[in-house]
């Protein structure tokens, strides 16, 4: 949970349970207490009326007779939700579509009348931004996993079977979950394999059985710091530098296509039409890539990614 989110939910766990301490909440929010009572600092000096009682007998409490209305969202707000608010597809994989369309439906009791501004000509923020999540040429045939995310919000543990980016087989693995993570159209399950994190694309999970245990995850430890630590090490490794003399009118087309991964272009000054780029696999397997660029691209160094390309052309020359 980002902090925004927690020190707004601090307010409702106030709300309700009156007084309350430090080792609660944090407790609750999977925090440590001293970040507890940072945020509590945080809201008093943002003039959220909460008293902190030191001692024995004390705690944290909003002010008697404080009532914060954390439901009523301002315009901005109202639209920032209806515009990067979950789409239909994932919303349907979720098992949350009925629920985002009452949401929805809400939000849309707003639109009957233009915005509070000097221009009438000001027209919704969702008029002029769509937002489209789902991946370029994605198979429509979505896989729901509802039944999933209940088995995730009773934080047992799990036995996944699935199978690895091109293997035929599948494995068994026990997982300590952290949840589900949707990046460029495609899900994924985040969790720690024997104290070690790990992320399985779904489209390639067989199936998952609910154990009877507690899932065993680092303490501390969140699903967005996990999933954005396992993103980072994946596009940060360079073990394989490869360089390639490219087609210049291919530039906008390796771009798109080695996105993180192409590393540097430069102009060859010798030749208008061609230039040198630089791009970084954390294996040599990865080369293969490349061949997508097809009679456009001349794989230079290292010779080991010249020789792969060579056989890999000279194998598909004869399937030919």
């Amino acid at each position: 949970m980002k902090r925004p989110q927690r020190l707004l939910s601090i307010i409702v766990a106030l709300q309700s349970a009156g007084q309350t301490t430090a080792a609660r909440l944090a407790e609750q929010f999977g925090v440590s207490a001293r970040t507890i009572l940072r945020d509590i600092e945080a809201l008093i000096e943002a003039d959220v009326p909460v008293a902190a009682e030191p001692g024995r007998y004390g705690g944290i409490s909003l002010q008697v007779g404080t009532q914060i209305d954390v439901n009523r969202l301002s315009e901005t707000e109202a639209e920032a939700l209806a515009l990067v608010g979950l789409d239909s597809r994932s919303a349907r994989q979720l098992g949350l579509e009925e629920g985002m369309l009452r949401a929805f439906q809400r939000l849309d009791t707003r639109r009957s009348k233009p915005l509070g501004r000097a221009d009438q000509h000001w027209v919704l923020l969702s008029e002029v931004v769509e937002i489209d999540s789902s991946g370029w040429f994605a198979d429509e045939a979505a896989v729901d996993f509802a039944d999933l995310v209940e088995t995730l919000r009773s934080t047992r543990r799990l036995r996944v079977e699935y199978r690895s980016s091109g293997r035929a087989e599948s494995r068994i693995y026990e997982v300590d979950p952290y949840g589900l993570y949707l990046r460029g159209g495609r899900w994924y399950l985040v969790g720690d394999v024997d104290s070690r994190p790990r992320m399985f694309a779904m489209s390639r999970l067989r199936g998952w059985t609910e154990l009877d245990a507690d899932r065993r995850t680092r303490p501390e430890a969140t699903l967005q710091d996990v999933a954005g630590d396992l993103v980072d090490r994946l596009e940060s490794r360079n073990d394989v530098i490869v360089t390639a003399y490219l087609d210049a009118d291919r530039e906008d087309l390796a771009h798109r296509i080695l996105g993180s991964r192409l590393r540097s272009v430069e102009p060859l000054p010798t030749n208008d039409l061609k230039m040198r780029i630089t791009v970084a696999y954390d294996q040599l397997d990865g080369v293969r890539q490349l061949m997508q660029f097809t009679d456009h691209i001349e794989v230079i160094d290292p010779p080991s990614a010249r020789e792969l390309v060579k056989k890999l052309a000279g194998d598909m020359a004869a399937r030919h």
